[in-house]
Formats: C-alpha cells, structure tokens, sequence
C-alpha cells in the first residue's frame, strides 16, 4: 500500500494498539517484520499510522504476539482494508485536521462521553451559536472559514440524530450555559435546542451546578469516545493548540474515573433540563 502522509486518527490508533500488542511480549520491530515476512520498515510505519494492512496480515500478527482477545482482534480486523471517505474528508485541507479526527471519532464511538466546562457541547451548538463563536477568536478567521467550520460543526450532530444515535452523555457546567454568546436571543435560542436535544431517548445532559464544591478537571473540555473493544478507546482534549489525544490503559482508566467523579456532583438529568430552563427564563 502506498504510504499516507498524514494518517487520520483511527490509522494512527490503530498503529498504536499494534506497537502496544508488539511491547508486550517484547517483540522488536525488526524480529516482527522477520516473522510476518515482511521489509523490516514496514512494522514501523503500520505503527505510525503510514502504511495500511490487510485483515489476513492483521490477524497473522495478532497470533505473533500471541494475542488471544477475539474482540480486540475483531475490532482491529475492522479497521484494516481500505479507509472509505467519511462526510468529514469534504474539509479535508480547508480547516484544521483535528476536526475532523474528531469527526471521524465520533462516527466510530459506540458510545459518547464529554465535559464541557466553557462552551456548548459542540454536537449540539446552533448554527447562530457556532458561528458567533468562531467570530470571537484574535486575530478573526476568513469569513470563509468561519462558514467552513459552522458546516462541519453542524453536520457532527448526526451522530446523535440518526436512529439509533450513539449513547451519548454529556457534562456541562452551569457557566457555560450563562454566556450569552452572539446575544441574548441567540443564547435563549441556544438553551431551548439544548432542552430539545435532551430528550432524544440516546442523550443524557447533566449540569454541573455553580454550587459544586469543585470538581476534577475543572476547566477541562474533552471528549471519551468508546470503541467496539475497550482497548481502542480514546480521549481527545482541548487545548490552546488544538486537540490532543491520548488512549494508553492508564491514562483511558483515569479519565474513566474522574468523568465517574464529575458525574456525582452533576444535577440528574430532570434536575439539569430545568436548570436550563430557569437560565433561558431569566434572558
């Protein structure tokens, strides 16, 4: 297969639980290229996400590293092959790439988990919304691309809105939820889709109430996407420089936690659809 030059998320995760599997019995790469018959560079570059692998291969080197997780290796046999296009590569090269990785998460998760400490959940942000917030960022983005990145935001609530829509849980912090970003109108408006998304039988909101006594990862957003095995499960964070993501064992079991922690203190979700109202009341 000719080499990618720059591998999406999935290609890259894939690579990694691979290397993972590798690592563990203490394999190296060129001895792993020796065993499956291959050049010596290629274990590498399928590791980094460069270069695909067919499923027979796949599973070839799942016995080499003496792998006995069926669902693991099914898991990974689904993901070899030839990468069909999703509805996300249409912005390919017109706005950042970690858009659309967490595009592609997304389409893939079994389910959903997400904090937001500072924003809307971006699956459900009107179009006034998203676009009055991409208006905000110094210096100002081209019109264009504001345009471009309000499209693409729109389009990743179907993942919620097929049916069945992926499970999805969402945390929000009642600050957010007081900003009136692009106006009072637009932020009432923003509050009321906020309510109508909550009742899709597949979506769970939860506040986190102003009078939380602190929480873990306070001032966090991030996104805990859940594959069709638990060991390609994968957390993307917000940073100032973009998304970052991480899906070793440790980190996944502490994120698991702490989103465990932060659902304690949140309101029930009768309890959080009314705190929205009672918000959307007072603008």
């Amino acid at each position: 297969m000719a080499p990618r030059h720059t591998p999406t998320i999935r290609q890259r995760r894939f690579g990694a639980e691979l290397r993972r599997l590798r690592d563990s019995i203490g394999m190296s790469a060129p001895v792993a290229a020796e065993r499956l018959g291959v050049d010596r560079t290629m274990i590498s570059n399928i590791e980094s996400g460069r270069f695909g692998i067919s499923e027979e291969r796949l599973r070839r080197l799942a016995s080499i590293y003496e792998c006995d997780d069926d669902g693991l290796i099914d898991a990974l046999a689904s993901m070899t092959g030839g990468r069909a296009r999703g509805w996300w590569d249409e912005y390919r090269g017109k706005i950042p790439p970690d858009f659309l990785d967490v595009a592609e998460l997304e389409h893939h998760a079994t389910s959903l988990r997400t904090l937001q400490t500072a924003h809307i959940p971006g699956l459900f942000q009107t179009e006034e919304h998203a676009r009055a917030l991409f208006d905000l960022f110094v210096p100002a983005l081209p019109r264009l691309e504001v345009e471009l990145r309000v499209a693409h935001r729109l389009a990743r609530h179907g993942v919620v809105a097929v049916d069945p829509g992926v499970p999805y849980v969402g945390l929000v912090y009642e600050a957010a939820l007081h900003l009136r970003i692009g106006g009072r109108q637009v932020a009432k408006a923003q509050l009321h889709h906020l309510l109508e998304e909550s009742e899709r039988p597949n979506v769970t909101l939860l506040v986190i109430p102003l009078a939380a006594e602190g929480f873990p990862m306070a001032g966090d957003s991030l996104m805990y996407a859940t594959a069709a095995s638990p060991h390609l499960d994968t957390v993307e964070v917000d940073s100032a420089v973009g998304a970052v993501f991480f899906d070793s064992p440790t980190q996944l079991s502490n994120f698991r936690r702490r989103l465990d922690l932060v659902e304690r203190v949140a309101l029930n979700p009768e309890e959080s659809r009314n705190r929205i109202l009672e918000i959307a009341g007072d603008l």
